[in-house]
């Protein structure tokens, strides 16, 4: 299986040659190839992309002219606009390193008979830490603290004691890969486990002893709401003022999924009142924030900078999941988890 590795900052080519040589490729079938351009302008253009699409950036050249008879290409944040795509005329599938699709043309690809394959569950472990650890961090002020001890102040007055999350109610905005992984590491905390999600089995629910309601009552009832739904059409700006009005003066936001899921002015608009206890944010709309956001002001809002999956054990994991599934390509002649196997025939 001809393979084209495409390494950026964040998973370099490596990672896969050695996954993809472990499974059996033999290394001159295997070329590589490193997208340009720094780290932060690497974000910078997947942002782009997540709003605009693989041809709202420039074309990869690099990509371009290495491409030729690959039959497969492994990927994490490079872009696969159509022109990508129409320099490799052997092209049988795309296979990325992360579960969003928005840095390729899927519609150009599947015009071609080209199968887009993601992965699932990659950074599911990690994105589910930093969510415990942003809990913390912001019911216990632990981050405020360490800021104060840091400038030379010994700060000890936060408005009030912390909150813990032991004994809590949580609540859940989908419940994937990242809510199940959240739900077993929140186990040992003795919480109630509130979940919204029509899509979820009612056995899955009950293997962790959750609780499916609506999304109000998620709301209403929670001391932590955790956004960790998938972001589609159906789903943009789905979580609006309303909901934050019902949130309990007490309570807690967290979002480490995507930040288009949320309005965020009616968030930053309760933060600011102090309508709610406070908020823990791994996503924005712009990144990295500018330095006269008002987000920067705010006392009761922890924030990162959207480093939730960025773990060298997902990143290991990542790359396994590409090999694996060309692999799988090799060895059947189609991709079961592909996007579009129903267009190409494999569903």
């Amino acid at each position: 299986m001809r393979t084209l590795v495409i390494g950026d900052h964040f998973i370099p080519a490596s990672a896969y040659l050695d996954q993809l040589v472990d499974l059996g490729m033999l290394p001159a079938d295997v070329r590589t190839v490193d997208w340009r351009g720094a780290k932060g302008e690497q974000h910078a253009a997947q942002q782009v992309m997540e709003h605009q699409g693989p041809n709202a950036v420039p074309i990869p050249a690099e990509v371009v002219a290495a491409v030729s008879d690959a039959e497969a290409l492994a990927l994490h944040f490079a872009p696969v606009p159509a022109a990508v795509l129409d320099a490799g005329a052997a092209l049988r599938a795309v296979v990325l390193a992360r579960t969003g699709l928005e840095n390729v043309d899927v519609e150009a690809a599947t015009a071609r008979g080209i199968a887009v394959v993601p992965v699932y569950g990659r950074n599911a472990s990690a994105v589910a830490e930093l969510a415990i650890g942003l809990m913390l961090s912001e019911a216990r002020d632990i981050a405020r603290a360490d800021a104060s001890v840091k400038a030379g102040g010994w700060r000890k007055d936060f408005g009030g004691p912390g909150h813990e999350v032991g004994g809590s109610a949580v609540g859940m905005v989908g419940f994937g890969h990242v809510g199940r992984e959240l739900a077993r590491r929140l186990r040992g905390f003795d919480v109630r486990l509130l979940v919204s999600d029509p899509y979820v089995d009612a056995d899955i629910l009950r293997s962790y002893d959750a609780t499916q309601v609506d999304l109000d009552t998620v709301f209403r009832e929670s001391d932590f709401v955790h956004v960790l739904a998938r972001l589609t059409p159906q789903t943009e700006r789905f979580i609006k003022a309303e909901h934050f009005a019902l949130m309990k003066p007490t309570a807690y936001f967290v979002n480490t999924s995507r930040s288009r899921l949320v309005d965020y002015d009616a968030l930053y608009a309760v933060l600011a009142e102090g309508r709610i206890a406070g908020a823990a944010l791994d996503v924005f709309d712009t990144e990295p924030l500018p330095p006269d956001s008002p987000w920067r002001t705010l006392d009761n809002v922890t924030i990162t900078t959207h480093f939730g999956g960025d773990t060298t054990t997902t990143n290991l994991r990542s790359a396994r999941l590409v090999a694996e599934a060309i692999a799988e390509l090799d060895r059947t002649g189609r991709i079961a988890t592909a996007v579009n196997a129903p267009a190409l025939g494999w569903a």
